[in-house]
């Protein structure tokens, strides 16, 4: 038998980047791209290395291009970390796995090194594979945290914990990564929430940028821990940010939104200037002069943000499409049960 398992892109709707300094932020996951990972038994383990593995190339200048788009490693290093991990966990947890063998391969059309969150989800793809060819079970807030340990512990990528929360629970989720709650438990208060269906968002990307988010978590976090009072101010009015947008879907009171979602780029623009190109901030500007409310998705390659009308969705495309922009609208996940694709 063949396992199938997916796991889609992340959209931060406001509040970004406060997840990894105790803030909060709300996000969720939307199908129209994903990872997939494939899992059957085998004799052997074998990870089998797909199109971003490759070692071959027609020349120099597309090898360059590559390592540009994947990495030096491309997505070999993902599964072979998580399934390392993976182990891990399972012998920390006291959970015996059989001796069975496994191939396994994966294959993703995310766009990548955009702020979709798109290694992430080759992780969790690969967890879930792995959790149900040995038949256990991991909470959706303990698998969000390995995730975002086999990037952290074993790659040394910096990164935070909203990705790998909105991807492990599969659903639109409030996070609070309170301290105090934190420190006592080892994840933040996670809540479910609807985005409903009639609240017009699109998602834009660059087909043209290939930029990792590891300077602004660096960059960011070296500010955070030395205290800079703007960034621990800044870090104060996403919270705020986040409550209001919270409010505003739960009573359906959009009108507000667009004002949120700007505040919210406009402030990351306050304390992370040195970490925005302005490539990435044109893409906010374009969309902003459309009529669209606009703030980066993540950590910049990819903006959020709503519009009011049909008109004005066409009118956003017609004018990021000049820019190698491609704009969506995003099919939100919202699933009851976090192991379904």
């Amino acid at each position: 038998m063949i396992i199938k398992c997916k796991a889609y892109p992340r959209a931060a709707l406001i509040g970004n980047p406060s997840d990894g300094y105790f803030g909060k932020t709300i996000a969720f996951v939307f199908r129209n791209y994903c990872a997939e990972v494939e899992l059957y038994e085998s004799p052997e383990l074998e990870l089998i290395p797909t199109a971003r593995d490759q070692t071959v190339f027609s020349g120099i200048e597309h090898l360059a291009s590559d390592v540009s788009l994947y990495g030096y490693y491309g997505g070999m290093r993902l599964m072979v970390a998580t399934v390392k991990k993976f182990n891990d966990y399972c012998k920390l947890s006291a959970i015996a796995l059989d001796g069975r063998n496994f191939t396994i391969r994966y294959k993703t059309n995310i766009p990548n090194r955009l702020g979709l969150a798109g290694s992430s989800a080759i992780i969790t793809a690969t967890m879930r594979a792995l959790i149900r060819f040995y038949g256990i079970k991991i909470p959706p807030q303990s698998l969000a945290n390995l995730i975002l340990a086999v990037e952290k512990d074993e790659l040394g990528i910096q990164a935070g914990l909203q990705d790998r929360v909105a991807q492990a629970y599969n659903r639109p989720i409030f996070m609070d990564f309170n301290r105090d709650y934190m420190n006592a438990n080892g994840f933040g208060i996670y809540t479910p929430i609807e985005i409903p269906a009639e609240l017009n968002l699109y998602v834009a990307y660059r087909t043209d940028l290939a930029e990792g988010s590891e300077i602004l978590h660096s960059r960011l976090r070296e500010d955070y821990e030395n205290g800079v009072p703007e960034v621990l101010s800044a870090i104060r009015e996403w919270c705020e940010l986040t409550e209001a947008v919270k409010e505003c879907l739960e009573s359906r009171q959009y009108q507000y939104l667009p004002s949120y979602v700007n505040r919210n780029f406009d402030l990351r623009c306050e304390v992370c200037a040195r970490s925005i190109s302005p490539k990435n901030k044109n893409m906010v500007d374009i969309a902003r002069k459309a009529g669209a409310s606009a703030k980066f998705t993540g950590s910049g390659g990819a903006i959020i943000g709503t519009y009011e009308d049909e008109k004005m969705f066409e009118k956003i495309k017609k004018a990021l499409k000049s820019f190698s922009v491609e704009v969506i609208k995003p099919e939100i996940v919202s699933s009851v049960n976090p192991m379904e694709a």
